[in-house]
């Protein structure tokens, strides 16, 4: 199942790696949107509300997880494209090592903060203790999530994206079927969508976990891999730490929005839910263009080929900007019908919620462009440069921006929505600088061969 990115068409490489990689991706975040589509159709906007501000939480979790995992695929994506099977396996036992205690640290902390978070979100009094159920059943899946994430991690560092294919589109069918059952049927409510959500997460471990001992990924491992080595662990959270806070102050940007629009009653918090959940759907392309070059761009800097790398990035920016034109274009002519799919009998949220998924959907002609660039930098372990370009642009456009959007246009959501695409413009315009400064001279090419 392993595929080599560092010969053939780029184009064709892109798509093959991609597209298993956005299919699981697309199905994950369905069955996502699942609780939220079927919440809707069961419960009023409280319970729409609930679901939404707690898989905001659970979201954020999974991406700064997502994000640290990324020095795993990076590690194995290097070893593999110069033939190092032994440091693939160094990678993935000291992976499987720190994520460990990574998940049981997470689990202990969301118990503890739970409350906290959701007050600090706003979270609209008749949609707290709902909110609160979801939320508390979730962590307790927190030791699936991190698992799921690692392993598909590992295949994907190999070249392998088929295989998370697979598995989360059977967790998705199981979530999907539990959600109608537990909500539908049962009428556990905000409950029931988190417990249909752990199960399906606890399945889908299972099955890779399967997997992975039955037919192997391509690279031998031994109990000698999994003993605690400092460099091994040191470089995977060298590249995924920076990865992992970039994606949690973009998180936090969210949820800061979130708590913003929560303060506005629950038609506000209803409509920004929704819209979040859609923009989350629809910038699954740009982040699988992010994974892909960053597993590309790694395989070809281990093998030394760097000018494929370079066209390895051009290529993902130039499907990321035409992909977000499409997606900006039916926006603009669709945002209401589209709202009103999750909550048909909410005149007034689908309203509000056309007016931000408007001015949103301009983001998603800029931001896959810095994602490519983020997916490029990690492969050539400067991370660094986008957790400096995002935390950049949050704290100076998109929570300012929110702010005072909402102060100053507290009737519409239209300009609550444009705060994003403002700070994604400036990130691209960040990332371009750090590009330059990154090849400005032979001998710092040098200096990054001998980093790989």
């Amino acid at each position: 199942m392993q595929l080599d990115l560092t010969s053939g068409n780029i184009y064709q490489k892109m798509f093959r790696f991609a597209v298993p990689y956005l299919t699981a991706c697309f199905l994950q975040s369905f069955y996502g949107m699942a609780d939220l589509f079927i919440a809707g159709r069961f419960n009023g906007a409280a319970v729409v509300s609930a679901v939404s501000i707690g898989s905001q939480v659970m979201h954020f979790l999974t991406v700064v997880i997502v994000g640290a995992a990324m020095g795993t695929t990076i590690m194995i994506s290097r070893a593999v494209g110069g033939k190092d099977k032994e440091g693939a396996a160094k990678a993935i036992g000291g992976s499987v090592l720190v994520f460990s205690v990574i998940a049981v640290f997470l689990t202990a902390v969301l118990i503890l903060t739970a409350d906290g978070a959701l007050a600090m979100l706003k979270t609209p009094p008749e949609a707290f203790r709902p909110a609160r159920d979801y939320l508390l059943i979730c962590i307790f899946g927190v030791p699936f999530i991190t698992a799921y994430n690692v392993i598909s991690g590992i295949f994907r560092g190999a070249g392998d994206t088929k295989s998370p294919m697979l598995f989360v589109a059977l967790a998705g069918i199981i979530n999907i079927g539990a959600d109608y059952i537990l909500i539908g049927l049962v009428g556990m409510g905000a409950a029931g969508a988190a417990a249909a959500t752990v199960g399906a997460q606890a399945f889908s471990v299972l099955l890779a976990l399967a997997a992975m001992v039955r037919r192997g990924i391509g690279i031998r491992m031994s109990g000698k891999y999994f003993r605690p080595d400092r460099n091994v662990i040191r470089r995977i959270l060298g590249i995924g730490l920076p990865i992992s806070c970039q994606e949690g102050f973009i998180q936090i940007s969210f949820l800061v929005i979130t708590a913003i629009a929560n303060s506005r009653g629950v038609h506000v918090a209803a409509a920004v839910g929704i819209v979040e959940k859609i923009i989350s759907f629809l910038f699954l392309v740009p982040g699988a263009m992010l994974s892909t070059v960053s597993a590309m761009a790694a395989q070809n800097a281990g093998a030394g080929f760097h000018d494929r790398a370079k066209r390895t990035l051009s290529g993902g920016n130039r499907v990321c900007a035409i992909y977000g034109f499409v997606v900006f274009v039916i926006a603009q002519l669709a945002a209401e019908p589209i709202v009103s799919m999750f909550v048909p009998g909410e005149p007034e949220v689908v309203r509000l919620g056309g007016q931000y998924f408007r001015t949103y959907a301009i983001d998603c002609m800029i931001a896959g462009i810095h994602f490519c660039f983020s997916g490029y930098f990690s492969a050539y372990g400067r991370s660094v440069y986008s957790f400096v370009h995002n935390v950049i642009s949050i704290v100076t456009i998109r929570i300012p921006g929110a702010w005072l959007a909402s102060v100053l246009w507290p009737e519409t959501l239209y300009a609550l929505g444009i705060a994003a695409p403002l700070g994604s413009a400036l990130s691209v315009v960040l990332c371009v600088y750090f590009y330059r400064r990154l090849w400005t001279s032979a001998a710092e090419e040098q200096v990054l061969q001998k980093n790989l």
